[in-house]
């Protein structure tokens, strides 16, 4: 079966108002570059985005929050985009901060097909409130549910024509397990090769999980913040 599609822009047509969407990346590395800058173009709005962290201000999952397309946002780190701060606390912004352990947990959990899970992280504070928390073996756990979504943006090295995927390095991060975790996911990559062309044993994501691909362009991989030394 052929997924590949043939740009970002075919590739979201489908999303519509008030989706939901997993997107990888860490910073801004490994994060959906094109499928993020269609979705921006394509105006699609009222979005619940569940991403590590927000980008920055004008790139990344920034450019979807300065044209207010995003009404929810699931994260664990946010601490470098302005207008996200902005919006947070003026209340145009819905947030839920989940700490990282339990957020690529709870994603795993989604794509397992687990129901929920204890972890001690977070007993005794915000984070456990309205939540069922229990004693097990004298330590204080708390129960976290799993967490899906509708759609999955994921960022990957090398992919081919069946959805199979190979990350590089930090750049794989959380693409993997959201692509697990999502009733549809798109996967973009910087090289798009034949199915056999990949060693089936360097294969991260079977292509099972993958509904569409494409070949990505213009990648800026650039830095949250640069330091050099004087």
């Amino acid at each position: 079966m052929n997924k590949v599609v043939a740009d970002a822009r075919a590739a979201v047509e489908r999303i519509p108002d008030g989706a939901s969407i997993l997107m990888g990346g860490f910073g801004l590395c490994g994060i959906p570059e094109n499928l993020i800058q269609a979705l921006r173009e394509q105006g699609t709005r009222d979005l619940t985005v569940i991403s590590n962290n927000a980008g920055i201000d004008d790139f990344g999952i920034g450019v979807l929050l300065r044209a207010r397309q995003v009404r929810k946002m699931i994260s664990t780190y946010v601490g470098e985009n302005k207008e996200f701060e902005r919006q947070y606390l003026s209340g145009e912004l819905e947030v839920e901060l989940v700490p990282q352990g339990t957020f690529s947990e709870r994603i795993r959990a989604g794509g397992a097909g687990i129901g929920g899970f204890f972890t001690p992280t977070g007993y005794g504070t915000l984070i456990a409130e309205n939540k069922e928390t229990r004693i097990i073996d004298g330590k204080p756990y708390v129960l976290e549910p799993p967490l899906r979504a509708d759609f999955a943006f994921v960022k990957a090295w090398i992919g081919d024509r069946l959805g199979n995927l190979v990350y590089r390095r930090t750049a794989r991060n959380f693409n993997p397990v959201m692509a697990t975790a999502a009733t549809f996911t798109i996967a973009e990559v910087e090289r798009l090769v034949e199915p056999g062309a990949i060693d089936p044993d360097h294969v991260v994501t079977p292509g099972i999980f993958v509904q569409q691909i494409l070949q990505g362009s213009g990648y800026q991989k650039r830095i949250e913040k640069r330091t050099v030394r004087a």
